[in-house]
């Protein structure tokens, strides 16, 4: 059997047969796909007759538009920017296009979060500043990403990830996939790489909160090349922290690699003066140190998160992702690092100030905190108090779309069987039904 031609070899052979340029090409795709004869670049065709671009999204397009046999067209998805030629934009765009269409689950693995690592950053930015032939975007369009991305992440703060996941995807294709395209000076397309990292980084951080860790891998480290090309440090600094978060999350087999990312986190925000954003940081550090076994390093770098937070804790949240770091949210974290290292009594010290004094805003948030408050009272020997917190957890959680409210949930439900025999914790764990639908208790 003869090999099949790859794809770009098929489109340059179609299209040779028909006297047909990239130009035409996209005409009749973007009629075919619903979008106009305007709805495709040339640019996006020619890559994908060179070779250097894979068709995803558009492959059922061409398929019908060339008479392609659908059985010998098939392509392997690309599921992050590679090599120094590879485009940042075209791949995140075609990443939230995958996500609308097919909304699939993916595994997320250490070796693909470690690879973020190696990425190149390319001047993206400035290959495409003044070009001609695309729109115009401004001032106005990057007020405009930052203005959703805080409305969107204000309501999955909220409500949890699983809230309105496709309109944050949607409104980065339909919307802000253009402006990524169009004309804009240096500075401004600094500026918009920046924003457009953060709402990646929403996307992913939504995802994952949906419990599709490995879509949200992938987010993470498109948020981190597109920070990377804006020289931001603080986005790709946090979406190092993201891909260190699910790395510690992944078991004891990626407990390096969570390691290794939490200090290139640290290392990518050195230059930032943000007290917030530095002990947002460095207490990820803490905490893959600890998970790690390291209590020396975990120490180290827990005190240094609460030194920086010391340092402005009533201040109000900026328009950054590390910036909404409040001294409550480093006492829940710094809470339950300490309760990995085994000093539980303050734990629940930390724990009690995030609730009572210095308060926590989200309701997602506060409810995961009553769940892991529940879950050290039980460690500490003290059911009555694990029975209240957890009945809070519950009450607060109700009508939260999240896994990690899921998780919580189910956690509880597991610690609280021995004890099924006392009816509070019979009720409760009854209760706690109603926030995991789709696991069996």
């Amino acid at each position: 059997m003869p090999d099949v031609p790859e794809i770009g070899e098929q489109i340059r052979q179609a299209c040779a047969a028909r006297g047909w340029g990239p130009t035409k090409l996209a005409r009749e795709l973007g009629i075919a796909e619903g979008r106009g004869p305007a709805g495709l670049d040339r640019q996006s065709v020619r890559r994908w007759m060179a070779g250097t671009r894979t068709p995803v999204y558009w492959l059922p397009y061409i398929v019908r538009v060339l008479g392609l046999d659908a059985r010998s067209a098939q392509v392997t998805e690309s599921s992050a920017p590679t090599g120094r030629d590879a485009d940042t934009v075209a791949s995140v765009i075609e990443l939230g296009r995958s996500d609308v269409l097919r909304r699939n689950f993916i595994a997320a693995t250490s070796a693909y979060a470690l690879g973020a690592l190696n990425l190149p950053a390319p001047e993206s930015v400035t290959r495409r500043a003044d070009r001609a032939g695309a729109g115009r975007v401004g001032a106005g369009e990057v007020a405009a990403v930052r203005q959703m991305t805080k409305g969107l992440g204000d309501a999955a703060a909220e409500l949890g990830g699983g809230h309105a996941r496709h309109l944050a995807v949607r409104y980065l294709v339909q919307d802000v996939g253009p402006w990524l395209n169009g004309t804009y000076t240096e500075q401004t397309g600094r500026e918009l790489f920046a924003a457009s990292s953060q709402l990646v980084h929403l996307a992913g951080w939504m995802a994952q909160d949906e419990g599709n860790e490995g879509l949200a891998q992938r987010y993470y480290v498109h948020a981190y090349r597109l920070a990377a090309e804006a020289g931001a440090p603080e986005p790709a600094a946090t979406a190092l922290r993201g891909l260190a978060v699910q790395a510690i999350g992944l078991g004891p087999k990626s407990h390096a690699v969570a390691l290794r990312l939490s200090e290139r986190c640290v290392e990518e925000a050195k230059s930032l003066d943000d007290p917030r954003a530095v002990s947002y940081y460095q207490t990820t550090l803490a905490d893959a140190a600890a998970l790690d076994g390291d209590r020396r390093l975990a120490i180290r770098a827990l005190t240094a998160s609460q030194t920086a937070i010391e340092k402005m804790p009533d201040a109000p949240p900026g328009e950054s992702w590390a910036s909404h770091f409040s001294i409550g949210r480093w006492a829940h974290h710094s809470g339950m690092i300490l309760a990995r290292l085994g000093d539980l009594d303050a734990a629940t010290e930390h724990l009690r100030q995030a609730l009572d004094i210095h308060g926590l805003d989200r309701r997602r948030s506060r409810a995961i905190v009553l769940a892991d408050l529940g879950q050290v009272h039980l460690r500490q020997g003290d059911l009555d108090a694990a029975l209240s917190t957890w009945t809070a957890f519950v009450d607060c959680a109700d009508g939260i779309h999240s896994v990690k409210i899921a998780e919580a949930a189910n956690d509880m439900a597991v610690r609280l069987d021995r004890y099924a025999h006392i009816p509070e914790a019979a009720n409760l764990r009854q209760r706690g039904r109603s926030l995991l639908p789709d696991v069996a208790v």
